[in-house]
């Protein structure tokens, strides 16, 4: 009887074990209520990041754009931000190096982009026509596509719509007064 005893304690026993192990991988192996993924409120939409910025900190980005972009273009050229864009630089011709100066007035246009009205121009000693110089630039150069270069009304349109930045954000300008010291932008960021 004694023999029966240990007979049934160890089934019991072995019993309790396997329950156990069958609860346990149960519970590995049940399914999880995941729930539903929510879905973003701005499918298909950009998101807006506004900036406000500095003349001193925008001329830093333009000229470093400038830098990195020209590459082996014949002129030498920066941007300096006053009350007016100033686009200074030095072409070299025969053999030797002629500084030029020309100065545009900027509008933020409703849009988002921004067009620069030429108001002065120097080519070394020359006094040429600001509408000849801009139509020379426009046929001599190459230009980002965002870049249209207007002769005849002394003017170079900016499309800030058409920049290429990268992960197709893209950017308008709010506003761009220089005498102020006043330049934001928004940042339109695309979500899916």
């Amino acid at each position: 009887m004694s023999a029966n005893k240990w007979k049934r304690a160890f089934f019991l026993l072995l019993g309790l074990v396997l329950f156990i192990i069958i609860v346990f991988i149960g519970l590995i192996f049940w399914p999880v209520d995941q729930g539903e993924i929510p879905k973003e409120k701005n499918v298909g939409k950009t998101i807006p990041f506004h900036l406000e910025t500095n003349k001193e900190d925008l001329n830093k980005v333009i000229n470093s754009y400038i830098a990195k972009e020209k590459g082996d273009t014949p002129i030498d050229y920066y941007v300096n931000l006053k009350d007016d864009v100033e686009l200074t630089g030095k072409l070299d011709l025969f053999s030797t190096s002629v500084h030029f100066n020309m100065t545009f007035e900027p509008k933020a246009l409703k849009n988002g982009d921004i067009v620069l009205k030429q108001k002065g121009m120097s080519l070394g000693e020359l006094h040429l026509p600001p509408s000849y110089v801009l139509k020379i630039a426009q046929e001599s150069y190459h230009f980002p596509d965002w870049v249209r270069i207007f002769p005849n009304q002394k003017m170079i349109y900016v499309s800030t719509k058409r920049m290429n930045l990268k992960n197709n954000v893209s950017i308008r300008v709010n506003e761009f007064n220089l005498p102020k010291d006043r330049i934001s932008f928004t940042l339109l960021v695309p979500v899916q």
